[in-house]
This record gives structure tokens, sequence and C-alpha cells, in this order.
């Protein structure tokens, strides 16, 4: 039996949150498929199919082997599959083992909103930016329709979505982090400042397109505090005064997020307008990854800036399952003892633990706003 399967037999999955404010008399959605687009916080093996796979200790915590995705397990788009008693979602770009009956994700590591132009090879920025990723969904919708009504039995539609489902998903966004990141390293504040609205309008632009070709459920993440990756400390041992804030986050960059999160709802509002059809939740997952941060010892974490896996001393770096040259000697970067107390897994990406809280908070609708609204609610026009 698949392990999806296995789980829900098992009553592994809670029963979900029905009632929220706001929202109490709204029946539960029952959706039959999730689409994903986003970066490497919710690519579930794309980037991997693409390029090189990623590597051990990637996976060990629940997995027990590399799974595609960057952590040491499941990622929040996993606990959201979960919550809607959903399979784990396979990637677009995996050819082999994949179904696609209950949803797909275009997702992968290292993508933008706005095409970059740089290649994966020089920075990590992957080609799928969200135009790509929007453009391949309308082409798997296409083609699987196609393929479902050529199917002369059962058996060759068990993989495929049913044409009908796809005006019934659930459409989730998690991207934007790597815009900024990119902006950090080539441009000034300012700069990244002046190009938010573009970008906004991009990924408003995507939400559109799925919107005309029937989609109607949106939940919609906003960027997180990327001020409070470790990887930022990595180069820069003693910053001036002033560069970090009480819990050792970059400040400015924090500030970058806040100011795109807060034009970020601004644009999720006017869509709300424009796709009169449309319900669309807007999580504030910073919130939910800042709080963790600040109240890491109270919540059971290490220093939100300790790096699990990989070899970190000063300033000698060798990342998680790679091995490098450090004073004429090689050296693996391994995977710590308890990955589950850490928040960071690799100095970028979250453990499995720390995604957990995250979903924890975010799902049950206490940070999305107008009204408060549960994952398993979001099929409901505000």
């Amino acid at each position: 039996m698949e392990l999806w399967k296995l789980l829900v037999a098992s009553g592994f999955f809670l029963a979900s949150w029905v009632l929220g404010a706001g929202g109490e008399n709204l029946p539960a959605c029952s959706f039959p498929a999730i689409y994903n687009f986003g970066d490497s916080n919710s690519d579930t093996g794309g980037i991997s199919a693409a390029f090189e796979p990623i590597r051990a200790p990637y996976g060990e915590a629940f997995f027990h082997k590399p799974a595609g995705r960057d952590s040491d397990g499941r990622l929040i788009i996993d606990f959201i599959a979960e919550r809607l008693r959903l399979p784990y979602l396979s990637a677009y770009l995996n050819s082999l083992g994949t179904n696609y009956r209950h949803g797909a994700n275009f997702a992968t590591g290292g993508s933008t909103i706005r095409r970059p132009n740089e290649t994966i090879f020089e920075y990590g920025i992957s080609p799928f930016s969200l135009d790509m990723q929007t453009a391949q969904f309308l082409q798997f919708k296409a083609r699987s329709a196609e393929l479902y009504r050529q199917a002369k039995n059962p058996s060759d539609r068990s993989t495929l979505p049913n044409p009908q489902d796809f005006a019934k998903a659930l459409y989730t966004f998690d991207i934007g982090q790597n815009d900024l990141s990119v902006g950090f390293r080539k441009l000034s504040f300012d700069q990244i400042r002046a190009a938010l609205p573009d970008i906004l309008n991009q990924l408003a632009t995507a939400v559109r397109r799925i919107y005309e070709q029937g989609g109607r459920s949106f939940w919609i993440h906003n960027t997180g505090p990327i001020g409070c990756l470790p990887v930022n400390l990595f180069y820069n041992l003693n910053p001036p005064p002033g560069y970090l804030d009480d819990h050792g986050c970059v400040k400015g960059q924090n500030d970058i997020a806040i100011e795109f999160n807060r034009q970020f709802k601004d644009r999720v509002i006017k869509l709300r307008a424009e796709l009169p059809q449309a319900a669309i939740t807007y999580v504030d997952v910073y919130a939910a990854k800042y709080g963790l941060i600040s109240n890491a010892k109270t919540e059971g974490f290490a220093d939100p800036m300790k790096v699990c896996c990989g070899y970190h001393v000063k300033y000698d770096h060798v990342w998680c399952g790679n091995k490098g040259m450090v004073n004429g000697s090689e050296v693996y970067g391994p995977s710590c003892q308890n990955p589950s107390s850490y928040i960071s897994w690799d100095g970028v990406h979250y453990t499995q633990g720390a995604n957990q809280w995250v979903a924890n908070h975010i799902l049950n609708g206490s940070l999305s706003s107008n009204p408060p609204t549960p994952i398993t609610q979001a099929c409901h026009r505000s």
C-alpha cells in the first residue's frame, strides 16, 4: 500500500479544523488535487529530476533516503497534503514513478518569480521561473485531458487527473524569496524596493492565468524572514553594530522582506476584486517563521543560527552531503545528531521539525486574514 494510504488507514491524519474565526458555519472543502508553484521551500523533486539529484543525508528523517527535497524530511507542502488527506505531490519534471491523479508540483529549487538572467551553474537559480511553471501547468492540463479522453479503460486513467478536478483543486504558491536573494547580491536596497511592484505583478499574472483556466481556490504564502537564514553569516563573522536584530537576523534584509509582504498583501486584495469568483487566501508565513526563530528555545529548538547539516567552522564551509578540502584534509558535511531540534537544516532550508511547526501555525487559519481561513476552508470566498 502507498505510504499516504497507510498513514490515512492508521489514523495518522488528525481531523481537519472545520471551525475557524469568521467561518463557523462553512463546510470543509473537498479538494481532489493540489497544484503547487514555488521554489526549494516546496520543491518535491523537480530540480533533482532536471539536474543533479539531491544526495544523502537529505531526506533521512522521514523518507530514509533522498526524496528530492531540500530538507531532512517533509516540507510545508507535504504537511498541506497530509492535512487535506491527499498523497504527496509528484514533481511535474519527474518522468519515473509519477502519479498525477491528485495533483502535480511545478516548483523547483532556485526558482524566481521574474525570469533569471543567470544560469543555474552560477548561483543555483533555476531556469524554471514562475511564468515557465505556469506554462508547464497549461501544457500539463491540456495534455492530461487529451490522454484521459483517449484512455480505453479505468486503469489507463488511474494516474491521470480527472479533467473536472482542475476547477475544484487547490492552487498553492510559495515563491519570491529567491527574487530577493538575487537582489541582495546584485542591487542596492533602494533598487530592490523599486523592483517589488513588477515582481508582484508577475505573480498576479500567474494567478490570473490559472484563474482563466478554471482555477478558483488559491493558497498563497508570503515570503519568509530571509535575513534569518544562517548562510547570511557564513562569510561575515563580525557584522557591524546595528547590522543584526535581537535574534541574530540581518535587519536590512528582513526590512525588505516585510516591505515585499506589505505590497504582496495589497496585491492579493486587488486580485480578489479582479478575479471575482476566486477564493484567495494570503498566508503570513513570515510571521510564523519569525515567531519560531524569536522563540526557538521555548519551543524546544536550538539556536536558530546553528546549522544541522554541513561543516561550518569559521570561514571554512563544506555544504551538507558534500566533501571538501579544509587545511589540506578532506572533510565531509554530515548531518547533526538530532535534526528535529534544529530550525536550519543546511543554512538555507528548514528542517522537517521546523517545517512541521510552521505548518501547524498556518494551516489552522490563524495567520491568514480577511477572515482567518483554515486550509480546509480555502475554497470559500471571503
